[in-house]
């Protein structure tokens, strides 16, 4: 359910990337599409999000965003790391008509590790005119707001850069 704060800060996304002449597209793995279902709860935002990749598992990552799949595997930094976000709006960036991409991949819980606690979340942006930034969150709670909190930064990531 999106409650009337998501709703507001996503039709103000909306307005300051309409603004900016921007689309957006989406790449999502622990937040499973809730990105794009929070932009497109709002009338008339076809005109500014140009599509979203739900990547939940490994495969979908390498298949649809082209992330390395040396990455995923042994030996690599897993799929909840910086180079794996990067990837994700990167790839996400490439296989859309969007000015801005913005990626996440996290443990939203359970599942967590001493390597990768719950409330770890890297969030991807990439723009064609800027160079791609990953920031890295430790969000608190549970995974109801875990998964909240990574949707609110990537908005808010979102709109930093492009605006």
């Amino acid at each position: 359910m999106i409650d009337s704060e998501l709703y507001d800060i996503a039709e103000e996304t909306l307005d300051r990337l309409r603004a900016s002449s921007y689309m957006i597209a989406t790449a999502e793995s622990c937040t499973g599409g809730m990105i794009g279902a929070v932009l497109t709860a709002v009338p008339g935002s076809s005109d500014v999000v140009d599509r979203g990749f739900i990547t939940y598992t490994n495969s979908a990552k390498t298949e649809m965003l082209g992330v390395d799949a040396a990455l995923l595997g042994p030996g690599g930094p897993g799929a909840v790391s910086k180079p794996v976000a990067q990837q994700m709006a990167e790839g996400a960036l490439s296989r859309c008509q969007a000015q801005i991409a913005i990626a996440v991949t996290g443990v939203a819980g359970p599942g967590a590790s001493e390597r990768k606690p719950a409330g770890l979340v890297f969030i991807g942006c990439a723009m064609r005119d800027k160079q791609t930034i990953v920031e890295e969150h430790h969000f608190p709670g549970d995974r109801a707001a875990v998964r909240r909190a990574t949707v609110l930064a990537a908005l808010a990531l979102a709109v930093r850069q492009a605006c």
